[in-house]
């Protein structure tokens, strides 16, 4: 977290000084304007990736919580923790070790902490065939909110499926030990994105006749 504001910090710092320097070229002529319509123009898409870079790496509505999940029109939300490899770590859909597991599965509405929610963990992501149980805890109510149970986990992918009595059950794909590619390319495009931006600001000052003129009386 401290690198993603570090870098938040540095890139808005930079940001303020493109935009000073754009600012200074307003009164130049025309072909000045155009590319200060283009810095602007960068600027803008810069200032909308920013936002968008904490927000990925920030708190998020409940509802937009990827450990959140609607069970019969409920919302329930799901941790897991591996205290003999990291005492404080929570986890959700991506378990980064091997072993045993602990499952906690909150009853975010009170509407399903008096219905009976059972909750399984198999082996595999099929859709249509029926995998290894892991482990199994049958529907019981749960006044406190919270469904609490334990399974060893191996490398591999699981699938943690919560059925609520008398609603369509719900479930979590969990990766155990597994590298998700698709998502280090999506963490990967903001940056990318924000450092094309940032290409193509100092592209086009390089290119302006100041900065011509600064380059210039430096080599003399």
């Amino acid at each position: 977290m401290m690198t993603v504001l570090l870098m938040m910090a540095a890139l808005s710092a930079l940001a303020g000084v493109m935009y000073r320097v754009a600012m200074s070229l307003r009164t130049i002529r025309f072909k000045e304007e155009v590319y200060f319509r283009r810095v602007v123009s960068a600027l803008a898409v810069l200032a909308i990736l920013l936002p968008g870079l904490a927000y990925a790496h920030g708190t998020v509505a409940m509802e937009e919580d990827p450990c959140v999940r609607r069970v019969g029109g409920s919302l329930v939300h799901f941790n897991a923790y591996q205290p003999q490899n990291e005492a404080k770590a929570q986890y959700c859909t991506e378990i980064p070790g091997e072993g045993d597991t602990f499952l906690v599965v909150d009853l975010v509405d009170a509407g399903l902490r008096h219905t009976p929610v059972g909750v399984r963990v198999v082996r595999g992501l099929s859709e249509t065939t029926e995998g290894e149980t892991v482990a199994d805890w049958p529907p019981a109510t749960h006044p406190d909110g919270v469904v609490r149970g334990e399974a060893r986990l191996e490398k591999g992918l699981y699938k943690l499926i919560i059925s609520p009595e008398g609603f369509s059950p719900s479930s979590y794909h969990l990766r155990v030990q597994q590298v998700d590619y698709a998502k280090m390319g999506r963490q990967a495009m903001v940056p990318l994105v924000v450092f094309l931006v940032l290409a193509l600001i100092g592209y086009e000052f390089s290119k302006s006749k100041r900065f011509m003129r600064w380059r210039a009386s430096g080599n003399s």
